[in-house]
């Protein structure tokens, strides 16, 4: 089977993914209602009940705001480390069950391999992941591997290291920094934020760090997160236009608030 997933949605309103092996099936992040989990995951063909667990980049609501509705299902085991525990469970009014792991360790789940990375952004211990499965020379089950990579205002060399050895990155083009300038919905304090050093990727950061990896391993890139009032889908695609010749994998831009069909990683 390999890796197989499909990011649910993506944007300020909400974050999550669906991510299969052979022996499991989890989320990245779950930063919607449970109502509006529960429908999403029903439109995957899944549900809560076969949820095996969930990972958590931070605490900020719209990546972990589903955590509350897991009252139901005491199966889905829940990944963080301690600060982003802490700060979800503050919030809750029943026990999450726990698995707590320490940023920038490895570590096993059934048939997944996860590694945690630190990222820049303003949150207790925000962190990226990456997920792997299968084995290097095995022609049956060869190792498959995605790069987890949003909420982050800006990319340190550790981060590089983390995307080069993948097949598929997800990461976020948030802004483009003159729509961001020019929006009127937002304070300037919130511009300055997002534009800052622990706030979010613009699509010229992005752009600069898919540009100096530049794996030849990669066979997709996912660009989330975006932002619907300070991006556009052509403010995006003006900023991809040198990568596409030069990085040979394909492209996708989530939609704000939109998701994307499942993604085979045989």
């Amino acid at each position: 089977m390999g890796l197989r997933f499909s990011i649910l949605a993506s944007g300020s309103s909400g974050n999550c993914a669906l991510l299969q092996s052979e022996g499991a099936r989890v989320l990245i992040d779950a930063g919607f209602s449970p109502r509006r989990l529960k429908q999403m995951l029903h439109d995957a063909g899944t549900s809560f009940e076969a949820i095996d667990a969930v990972f958590l980049t931070h605490e900020h609501g719209d990546h972990a705001a589903g955590i509350e509705g897991l009252a139901r299902f005491p199966h889905v085991q829940v990944f963080a480390n301690a600060a982003t525990a802490r700060a979800v469970q503050a919030k809750l009014d029943h026990r999450a069950a726990w698995n707590l792991f320490e940023t920038g360790n490895h570590f096993r789940f059934r048939d997944l391999e996860i590694a945690s990375f630190a990222v820049p952004h303003d949150a207790q211990d925000p962190v990226g992941f990456t997920f792997a499965s299968g084995r290097d020379g095995d022609l049956l089950a060869p190792r498959r591997a995605i790069a987890w990579l949003t909420d982050l205002g800006h990319a340190p060399g550790h981060i590089h290291e983390r995307l080069r050895d993948v097949d598929v990155v997800v990461i976020e083009a948030n802004h483009c920094p003159k729509l961001l300038q020019a929006d009127l919905k937002r304070p300037w304090p919130t511009k300055q934020r997002i534009a800052g050093r622990h706030g979010h990727l613009s699509n010229e950061a992005m752009r600069e760090l898919l540009e100096t990896v530049a794996s030849p391993r990669w066979r997709h890139v996912f660009l989330t997160h975006v932002s619907r009032d300070c991006n556009s889908h052509d403010a995006i695609e003006a900023t991809l236009s040198p990568l596409r010749s030069r990085l040979r994998c394909g492209f996708s831009i989530v939609a704000p608030g939109g998701g994307t069909p499942f993604f085979e990683l045989g």
